[in-house]
């Protein structure tokens, strides 16, 4: 397995067609994860990672950057199987719940596990999944303040001090401090 290269930056973008991303993608070297997200409650605003940004500079794929946001400020709070599957993949991660809005994402569990230990139905936006090139996909819940994450972990882990103190210690309060694209 190649070892990505962890980034301190993730870019937000405007393409004019859309379908020029797949068609890039095809051309951009296997040795790169490539990947985009759309931000959700946008027609037209990507989030992606510096190694995707570079590969379509690389391909000349036309696209407007409209931000740049600091990857350190995105939290990502992991189990242990998502920290040995996913650790090359942690900015990948953070554009996922920037797409989001999110501030912060945690590691709940893998797709197929009969008891994930909550329900989901009233709150099925709060969460996504993330399937790694290993094969587990894993389900994520993403969090747009640093209080909400600190209620939710304590509730999901018990009080487990380890899991409280990574959830005090989000970076940034609330979607409101990511940056702006428009």
């Amino acid at each position: 397995m190649t070892t990505r290269r962890l980034s301190n930056s993730l870019y937000y973008f405007t393409i004019e067609d859309e379908s020029m991303l797949a068609e890039a993608f095809t051309e951009i070297d296997e040795n790169v994860f490539a990947i985009t997200y759309k931000v959700s409650g946008t027609e037209d605003v990507f989030v992606t990672t510096e190694e995707t940004r570079e590969a379509m500079d690389r391909t000349d794929v036309p696209y407007n950057l409209l931000a740049e946001e600091d990857a350190t400020r995105v939290a990502i709070y992991h189990t242990p199987l998502s920290r040995e599957e996913l650790v090359d993949y942690e900015d990948a991660l953070k554009a996922l719940a920037l797409a989001y809005r999110a501030i912060a994402i945690a590691c709940v569990g893998v797709n197929g596990e009969t008891d994930l230990g909550f329900e989901l139905t009233e709150t099925a936006k709060r969460y996504t999944y993330f399937t790694a090139p290993a094969g587990h996909t894993f389900i994520w819940r993403l969090f747009h303040e640093r209080h909400e994450a600190e209620e939710f972990l304590s509730k999901l882990t018990l009080g487990e001090k380890e899991a409280v103190a990574w959830a005090q210690t989000i970076p940034l309060e609330s979607s409101e401090d990511l940056v702006s694209y428009h």
